[in-house]
């Protein structure tokens, strides 16, 4: 017994032909087929049927196969069609290609004939529909890609916040933002173990109730996370089973985390869905690179914390002292001996997170604790420099710049020397703050400078125009226009690489007032962007530079 095939549909009033085509011919080798003797028949039967293909005859009574071709092609229906005629109707033959016919056949005709026509024909078809196949697949392929570079760049962000927050709060905020990004959740918390207690104290949640949201830097007990500080493993549940803790009012799937540093739980993080949708070891696996990353971040603030004690008690100390030069410098030496015990723990404490045994801990993490132990470092150099009873204290400025303010004062400080030239300045900007990693001086030097730049070769009347996009989440891109005189196509090669000379352009209306480009490029550069430069002469210049934004989550 044959395995039906492809669907057929035969459009033809000749028994003869019909007879051939179908019973002898078609049906045998497994295709199913159904016969209409009009065109008019043929237009319903198409919709219903969904052939594969269909083989008209072009000399059908009432409506041709030519007024076939027309009425199914306005219908939308795309299926290939054979046409069939007999011998001394080329011409029409040809009419019905222009129609949009795929193939045809002669009458009198073979059974080889048909079968010939009608595979080549379904060739087509199957490449077609493997090539729609394929591409939905890579549709699909594609997007799963972008969700899990989102995932990553939220990770990294995380991981960049670690060392780069103002405080420990802004911190936590951020990874419950992360945290119920990567985890596909609906809201989350984040609990952390008191200092010198067993209780489990709430320091940030997202999307929770008011109720919860009240409690923040108190101690809360959900029912379920007491199971997760017990067992140090993650735990995942859904549906009936989590009625039974009070997380259920939240949702109906839930996932707990723990924050561990070596064996002990820390802390908690915990994220739930509305819906009964289990979270998936994906999900998982992500949400406890997270709660790595708040790992450090807590052993970093208690280890920090204890230098901060032991530090002040030092200074108390070198403050009353009032014995002799010689009692002192030994009670002083004495206490910055002290001092180095303590960070010594703290270098062992860091190497064992950069060597646990889960494994957990990626580049990122281990580069981010690397710069924690270099910090150390600087540190046991400033407990040497006490001994001699000079201590220093360097002030690092943040690196936190509103990249829309720095525009706005830019184009500020450059409007006496548009209007001296006749120039219009504007801005095109989003109304929410755009902050980027970058030396506020600095960016402000590169914005003065192609400002500068660019009203200097605008003629009278002309525009100078500033815009910002980001043509991805990890990058922020401005765009400088004018519609001056333009540059040599000679010249741009070099523009970055040697400052301009007289003549470098065809018209300078008055003097600049901002750096070189040369400097400009290495500015951005060193701030881990680029900087490149679109023109024409006659029609004017585009500078483009990107910046490393930094993420809200």
């Amino acid at each position: 017994m044959n395995t039906p095939k492809e669907r057929i549909l035969l459009v033809e009033n000749d028994p003869e032909i019909s007879d051939l085509i179908s019973r002898q011919t078609l049906k045998p080798l497994g295709y199913v087929v159904e016969v209409v003797s009009a065109a008019n028949s043929a237009i319903q039967e198409a919709s219903r049927f969904a052939p594969d293909v269909i083989l008209a005859n072009l000399n059908l009574p009432g409506l041709s196969g030519k007024d076939l071709l027309v009425a199914l092609n306005s219908q939308g229906v795309e299926v290939p069609i054979i046409v069939i005629a007999p011998k001394g109707m080329e011409s029409d033959v040809i009419q019905a290609f222009r129609l949009g016919a795929t193939d045809f056949l002669y009458w009198p005709i073979r059974e080889a004939e048909v079968v010939s026509a009608v595979e080549r024909v379904l060739r087509q078809v199957r490449s077609r529909r493997e090539r729609e196949v394929l591409a939905r697949q890579l549709n699909h392929t594609n997007q799963e890609l972008q969700k899990r570079v989102r995932e990553l760049t939220t990770i990294f962000a995380i991981g960049k916040a670690v060392i780069t927050a103002p405080d420990q709060q802004s911190l936590f905020n951020k990874i419950m933002e992360g945290a119920t990004f990567v985890s596909e959740a609906d809201s989350g918390w984040l609990l952390v173990r008191e200092e010198r207690g067993k209780a489990f104290i709430l320091r940030a949640c997202r999307n929770v109730p008011k109720d919860i949201l009240s409690r923040v830097n108190q101690p809360w007990d959900d029912g379920l996370s007491s199971l997760v500080a017990l067992s140090g493993e993650s735990l995942t549940i859904t549906g009936e089973a989590l009625k039974r803790f009070k997380v259920s009012q939240l949702g109906e799937s839930a996932l707990v985390v723990p924050l561990k540093t070596k064996k002990e739980v820390i802390g908690l993080l915990v994220v739930v869905r509305k819906a009964s949708q289990p979270f998936s070891s994906s999900n998982q696996a992500l949400l406890e690179a997270v709660a790595d990353y708040a790992s450090i971040s807590l052993v970093n603030t208690r280890l920090f914390k204890a230098l901060e004690e032991r530090v002040s008690l030092l200074q108390s100390a070198a403050n009353t002292a009032v014995f002799d030069e010689q009692i002192e410098e030994e009670l002083f030496n004495k206490s910055v001996t002290e001092l180095q015990a303590p960070l010594k723990v703290i270098n062992e404490n860091l190497n064992l997170l950069r060597n646990r045994e889960t494994g957990r801990l990626n580049s990122e993490q281990s580069t981010a604790l690397g710069v924690i132990q270099e910090k150390l470092k600087s540190i046991s150099e400033i407990a040497e420099a006490m001994q001699s009873m000079t201590g220093r204290q360097e002030k690092q400025q943040g690196n936190r710049t509103d990249l829309n303010n720095m525009i706005h004062h830019a184009l500020q400080r450059l409007q006496p020397v548009a209007r001296q030239g006749g120039v219009t300045l504007s801005a095109e900007l989003p109304d929410k703050k755009q902050m980027v990693l970058a030396d506020e001086s600095q960016l402000s030097k590169v914005l003065e400078g192609l400002l500068s730049n660019a009203i200097k070769y605008s003629l009278q009347g002309g525009s100078v125009s500033v815009r910002t996009d980001k043509p991805n989440e990890a990058t922020v891109r401005v765009s400088i226009q004018d519609k001056g005189v333009g540059i040599d196509p000679k010249r741009l090669p070099l523009i970055f690489k040697q400052p301009a000379q007289e003549g470098a352009r065809s018209t300078e209306r008055f003097g600049g007032v901002g750096i070189s480009l040369p400097l400009i490029h290495e500015i951005i550069t060193k701030h881990g962007g680029k900087i490149w430069v679109e023109s024409q002469l006659g029609q004017g210049t585009t500078f483009y530079f990107t910046l490393q934004p930094i993420s809200d989550v």
